[in-house]
């Protein structure tokens, strides 16, 4: 979807996925540091974002949706927390070295030049002994009625995963059915992967 497509999604004061985070991300709570930089990756909203910064970490929110953006501010500045939000295209940004020590990658949909850039631009943004925790529908998804993208050629399997991220230490890479409860846009029985992944220290 185009920038303006999203900023209609967004445009109402609803959220649209939600306020909440995303539950594979809280998951992964007790791993994160407890100081540090966390980008969260085509954030939305802000529901991510919000939460790493909750949790002490200097978080950017990156979109390319202004009106995702000013929600996420809204969001941040109503629990108390600072984010700094980028509006950006992932097609065209200008990834940093070594600036983050989490990067959350929360359904993060794209084709595959652009996935294998923007895996490519992760691997490189993360500091030695960051953390990736991403979480992406599989083409099983397009049987289930809680979102995602209808295109397979956005959905995501296994064997892409492990080839973008070669240069990371595979954690945990887990598929299956999940229950997701994640505002109107993701909510019921979805098929899902869950990888975490770290950069040598």
């Amino acid at each position: 979807m185009s920038a303006t497509q999203w900023d209609q999604r967004y445009a109402d004061e609803h959220y649209h996925y939600g306020t909440a985070p995303n539950a594979w991300l809280i998951s992964q709570s007790w791993r994160l540091p407890r100081s540090g930089a966390a980008l969260a990756l085509a954030d939305g909203e802000g529901r991510n974002g919000v939460w790493l910064a909750q949790q002490g970490l200097q978080t950017t929110s990156l979109d390319q949706s202004a009106a995702g953006l000013a929600k996420a501010r809204k969001l941040a500045s109503e629990r108390g927390v600072a984010l700094h939000t980028v509006q950006a295209d992932l097609a065209d940004w200008d990834w940093p070295v070594a600036a983050f020590d989490v990067v959350a990658s929360i359904f993060v949909h794209l084709p595959e030049a652009l996935r294998r850039r923007t895996h490519a631009g992760i691997t490189r943004a993360l500091r030695p002994g960051g953390l990736l925790i991403l979480e992406a529908f599989t083409p099983a998804q397009l049987a289930c009625a809680s979102g995602g993208p209808r295109d397979p050629a956005l959905l995501y399997s296994e064997t892409q995963l492990r080839e973008d991220f070669t240069a990371l230490e595979l954690i945990e890479l887990l598929s299956g059915e999940v229950v997701l409860d994640e505002g109107p846009g993701h909510r019921g029985p979805g098929q899902v992967l869950r990888l975490l992944a770290r950069r040598a220290a």
